[in-house]
């Protein structure tokens, strides 16, 4: 018979190993982060004006933006920076989680985060990219649209109007991971392909909720949002249906080998 204490003091152990593991991972995606800031930060006001692009562009003529606190004019951009920076090095951050938790997945487990994690960070990236490129301009231009007959001036402190950029690069980077949130919950047995399809109605209407709570009150920017969310709903229907059948086949047929 094997001794208790010698099992609890193995346990501790091996909790003690995963938590140094644990430390030393943190220590590393840490660092990556810390190291590709300082390599932008020399750039970081270029970094800030390409961030206010989009709203400079649609300000009027001799617009500016204007700072309202002390320190502003200097945080902002390092705020600005050490956001790409961890942006750029979240594939790196991602890996440590990754091998972290790898060592306890099943094999099929580890084929379905591979692809699953790689997607999600490509998705959030496009969901940026679209706020950026499309949704920005968008309200900005119709704001100043807004503004023009009242005869308001438009600009913005740069704290706000980081506030709001993040705010929109959350909202759309989440909205783009809808397909992968209906392929998890269709892999998981937590709706099937069919149920989706019923519940179709109440996600449209839900997305024109969140787009109504997340966007300026005009319809306009209510709908950049909320159409994108319900074709990646469609999308993300189709992509459980390939992509869950296919991985059902595949455990079914290592079932049948081993």
């Amino acid at each position: 018979m094997s001794d208790p204490q010698n099992q609890n003091e193995g346990a501790e152990e091996t909790f003690i190993s995963h938590l140094v593991e644990l430390r030393d991972r943190i220590i590393r995606a840490g660092i990556s982060v810390i190291v590709v800031f300082v390599g932008l930060v020399y750039w970081a006001p270029d970094i800030f004006r390409l961030l206010a692009r989009p709203l400079m562009n649609n300000l009027p003529k001799d617009g500016k933006m204007i700072v309202t606190d002390v320190t502003g004019s200097f945080f902002v951009p390092m705020k600005v920076t050490m956001l790409v920076a961890f942006v750029i090095a979240l594939p790196f951050v991602l890996y440590q989680i990754w091998a972290f938790v790898a060592p306890g997945l099943y094999q099929h487990e580890k084929k379905l985060v591979g692809p699953l994690v790689g997607s999600s960070y490509t998705l959030f990236l496009c969901g940026m990219a679209f706020a950026y490129f499309v949704v920005f301009p968008t309200i900005f231009r119709v704001m100043a649209h807004y503004n023009a007959p009242l005869g308001a001036e438009m600009t913005t402190d740069i704290d706000n109007y980081l506030s709001f950029v993040l705010t929109m690069f959350i909202a759309f980077g989440v909205t783009f991971e809808v397909p992968i949130v209906v392929v998890l919950l269709v892999r998981m047995g937590v709706l099937t392909v069919k149920k989706l399809k019923e519940i179709r109605p109440y996600v449209i209407v839900g997305a024109f909720v969140v787009s109504a709570v997340v966007t300026p009150p005009d319809v306009f920017s209510q709908l950049i949002l909320a159409i994108p969310l319900i074709v990646l709903y469609e999308a993300g229907i189709i992509a459980a249906r390939l992509f869950v059948n296919k991985t059902v086949t595949t455990e079914n047929e290592e079932k049948a080998a081993s």
